[in-house]
């Protein structure tokens, strides 16, 4: 949970950048519901219990985010994010790196 008010604040700085969407591994639906009151979350939310989602991206756990570039193209960091994380990469499509 201690990511979740940075990617939150990230997804209302950025909001014209780009799309946050929250990908749920597993668990009980009441602790995932609790999870986005209690973070105040307002992105969308999926539920990849049966791990597609991951599989593709190739994590192995969580919290982990994986930015995906207008190109298909996509970079995956494991751990914690902040919204300066966030910064850094919407800066970086605007440069073109």
């Amino acid at each position: 949970m201690r990511e979740a008010p940075s990617v939150e604040e990230a997804s209302r700085l950025w909001s014209d950048e780009l799309s946050v969407v929250g990908v749920g591994w597993s668990g009980e639906e009441r602790i995932y519901s609790d999870f986005i009151a209690e973070g105040g979350l307002t992105f969308p939310q999926i539920d990849d219990t049966v791990g597609d989602v991951y599989g593709r991206f190739g994590i192995p756990y969580q919290p982990a985010v994986v930015f995906v570039r207008p190109d298909g193209s996509t970079s995956t960091v494991l751990g914690e994010i902040t919204a300066s994380d966030v910064e850094a990469f919407v800066r970086s499509l605007d440069s073109g790196s």
